[in-house]
Order: structure tokens, then C-alpha cells, then sequence
């Protein structure tokens, strides 16, 4: 054995046993970038942590870090590797640093619906790709969440109802490479930009428009600035919760148990938070704005042709005949055909 895993195995075992003569109470520290007065952190707090300590007994308990205070997503995730924390949340998106099993809940309108995104989850489709994860991530994916449900698109230029009315317009993307193919192939230009300029951005025409969940819209106050909104939905905003898979193995069958007793309130306590998140920032969201505009049936068909590159080029990150069946769980066939036919699936 190698000086650096017998090292890494020793911390492991240090931080997974609370440093207190005569007690035996197992601390799993959990790294977020989740904050309480939020929907992640408030699960956290509400469910994952009592219920962890009622199943327990009092023999396992969290101990949260909030706000990004020990590390950042991708970062936490290392640092679970590492054996300096046990559980950490992150965006699906970010867990694509570890492998792609999670990649499918990325994938532009898999979901219909908030509550199609929580059903399937909930129902099998968390538990199978968190089984992949396990193997080749290194992690313990307990379960997989909405954190605002669905990306919206806000502009401050002109009403948008269909792709065409996007174009030349500069549209402010993340780095997600799904993100710009779906941005570009709507007609609008891609300009890379902070998020924490974004109001200023908008506010100086450097950009126009954004794709972000609702809430988080509300939170940055980006409607003061942009006045029209179009309900296309499309990218969900799926998080997950782990815990480093060597860390989750050195636990006893008992204390996995409880574990899984503690995610699953959490998951059922985050969901329900989540929905009234994202129903109040549309709601304050309507209020003051120009225009919220929810596109016909044969308008959002135009929105999801846009979606197919973007398939394509996520091919090989997800396995064709689990997004079918996602797909025709909710009854989307005209858009399973139209992936058929461009070789996304």
C-alpha cells in the first residue's frame, strides 16, 4: 500500500469518528453551497439533519457548512474524495466533473414539467443513475432534486414568443455547453458573462437576455430590469446530494440505513420547498413586469427543434433507450421521433 492511500485512509477514518474521549457518535460533515432561507439548505436543516439524528438515536449526526464556506461544488466533491468531508451537494451539471451518469437530467426538455422531473426521479430514474454513479464516480449519489425547476428566459429588448424573435439579440450564457448550442440555435448571441454582473449587464445592454431558473431571477432582481419573460422551460435545474462511496462503504449496514432514511426526508422536504420557491418568484416575478408569455403547443415544438443539436452532442453521456422511456413516460413521441431522425437517439 502506498504512503499516499494509507494516508488518505487515515484521515478518512479520523473525520468520520467525532474527536471526543468516550463517544462513539459518528459526524458526517457536509459541504453546500446552499444557505438557509433557501430551499437546500432549509431541507437541511428541516429534515435531513433531525431525521439522520432521530433514526440514529443520536449516534450519527451533519454537521453543515453553508454557503459555500468549506468549498465550492466541483470542490466539495474533491474534498469528499479526499476524506476532509462526507456529504456535499452540487448542481448534476457540476457532478459531470466526476463522470456523466447524472448528465441524462441535464439533457434540454427530458422533462415536461416540475412535476414530471420529481415523479420519474423519484419513482426510478434517481436510484438507476445513482447506481451507475456509484461505479464510476467515486460517489454515493443519495439523491438527485429540483433547485428552482426550470430555466426561464427573461430579456430586456422586446417580447419573445417564438425562436425568430431571438434573434441577434446577446443572450448571456454560462459555460454549459448545452447552454450556448440551445442559446445559438434560438437565433440570439452567445456572450459568456458573469453572473454576479448580470444586472449591471442588463442594465448597460452589454446583454440583453438570460436563461435562469425563476428564483434566481428573483433573488438578483434581474425583472427590474428585464421586462419580458417567456415560459419555454426546457433545461431543469437538477442538485444532488452525496457522500464519498469510501466513505459510505466504512459505514456499517445500520448506519447506511439511516442514512438513506435521512436523504429520502430530505428529498421529500426539498421538493416541496422547492415548488413554492419557484411558484413565488413567478408570482412576484408577474407582478411587476410587461409581459409573461406561455408559448402554444405547435410554439414550444419550435422551442424544442432548437434543443436537438444539443442533444447530439451530449451522445454517448447517456444511454438512448433510458431517455426514451423518459420521454415516453410523459407522453412526448413527436419529440422522441424528431431526435430519431436528426441521430440524437
Amino acid at each position: 500500500m502506498s504512503y499516499q492511500k494509507f494516508l488518505k485512509g487515515a484521515v478518512i477514518a479520523f473525520t468520520m469518528t467525532m474527536s471526543v474521549v468516550g463517544s462513539t457518535e459518528t459526524i458526517l460533515k457536509l459541504g453546500t453551497v446552499g444557505r438557509l432561507g433557501m430551499p437546500i439548505g432549509d431541507a437541511i436543516d428541516q429534515a435531513l439533519i433531525p431525521t439522520l439524528e432521530k433514526a440514529s438515536g443520536g449516534e450519527m449526526t451533519i454537521e453543515p457548512h453553508y454557503r459555500g464556506s468549506l468549498c465550492g461544488e466541483q470542490t466539495c466533491g474533491e474534498q469528499a474524495n479526499q476524506g476532509l468531508l462526507q456529504l456535499w451537494t452540487s448542481s448534476t451539471a457540476n457532478f459531470g466533473n466526476f463522470g456523466t451518469a447524472l448528465s441524462i437530467f441535464d439533457l434540454p426538455y427530458i422533462f415536461k414539467s416540475i412535476e414530471d422531473a420529481d415523479r420519474i426521479s423519484s419513482e426510478w430514474l434517481a436510484k438507476r443513475q445513482c447506481e451507475i454513479a456509484a461505479e464510476e464516480s467515486g460517489h454515493i449519489c443519495l439523491t438527485v432534486y429540483s433547485s428552482g425547476g426550470f430555466r426561464q428566459l427573461g430579456n430586456a429588448k422586446k417580447p419573445v414568443h417564438t425562436p425568430d424573435d431571438m434573434k441577434g439579440i446577446k443572450w448571456r450564457v454560462t459555460k454549459s455547453p448545452i447552454e450556448y448550442t440551445l442559446i445559438k440555435n434560438w437565433g440570439a448571441v452567445p456572450v459568456p458573462y458573469d453572473w454576479k454582473q448580470l444586472y449591471q449587464g442588463l442594465q448597460t445592454g452589454v446583454v440583453s437576455g438570460q436563461y435562469v431558473a425563476i428564483p434566481w431571477q428573483h433573488i438578483a432582481k434581474l425583472h427590474e430590469v428585464s421586462k419580458y419573460y417567456t415560459e419555454i422551460g426546457g433545461s431543469w435545474s437538477g442538485n444532488q446530494l452525496s457522500m464519498d462511496k469510501r466513505q459510505y462503504d466504512a459505514l456499517s449496514d445500520q448506519e447506511r440505513e439511516w442514512l438513506h432514511t435521512a436523504a429520502d426526508a430530505f428529498a421529500a422536504q426539498v421538493s416541496a420547498l422547492d415548488r413554492k420557491w419557484v411558484e413565488d418568484g413567478v408570482t412576484a416575478i408577474k407582478a411587476e413586469i410587461d409581459e409573461w408569455y406561455t408559448p402554444t403547443p405547435e410554439e414550444l415544438a419550435q422551442w424544442r427543434a432548437g434543443a436537438i443539436d444539443a442533444w447530439i452532442n451530449a451522445k454517448g453521456t447517456f444511454e438512448p433507450e433510458i431517455a426514451i422511456r423518459v420521454l415516453e413516460e410523459q407522453g412526448m413521441t413527436d419529440f422522441i421521433e424528431q431526435l430519431k431522425a436528426a441521430g440524437a437517439l
